[in-house]
């Protein structure tokens, strides 16, 4: 007799856990500030997980911190193997990797 059925099903307690909870949890400050554009709402959320009431110094550091970013070159793959600098631990981190795969540690 299979029993497969009763432990696909279990999964359904967990989910519906999480789709009632979800709506009340809170959004992240950072997604507020950089994507909605909200910074009340950000600055309300750092208030609340940080549990302090001056929170401008960290609305300023994810705020320069977005411009970092944005103000970052993205290299391509072909680039950066002909980057010097940076070739010999792309090649170290592909061949860690395909010894993980031939020996399937990641399936463990």
């Amino acid at each position: 007799e299979s029993r497969w059925p009763f432990l696909f099903g279990a999964i359904i307690v967990p989910s519906l856990m999480q789709a009632v909870i979800l709506p009340f949890l809170p959004e992240s400050p950072r997604f507020l500030l950089l994507e909605k554009h909200n910074r009340s709402k950000a600055e309300k959320a750092f208030q609340r997980f940080l549990g302090k009431d001056d929170v401008s110094h960290e609305i300023e550091e994810v705020l320069a911190e977005s411009r970092v970013q944005r103000n970052t070159k993205l290299v391509s793959v072909v680039e950066l193997l002909r980057t010097r600098a940076v070739r010999w631990q792309i090649v170290t981190v592909i061949v860690t990797m395909g010894c993980y795969q031939l020996c399937g540690l990641n399936a463990v």
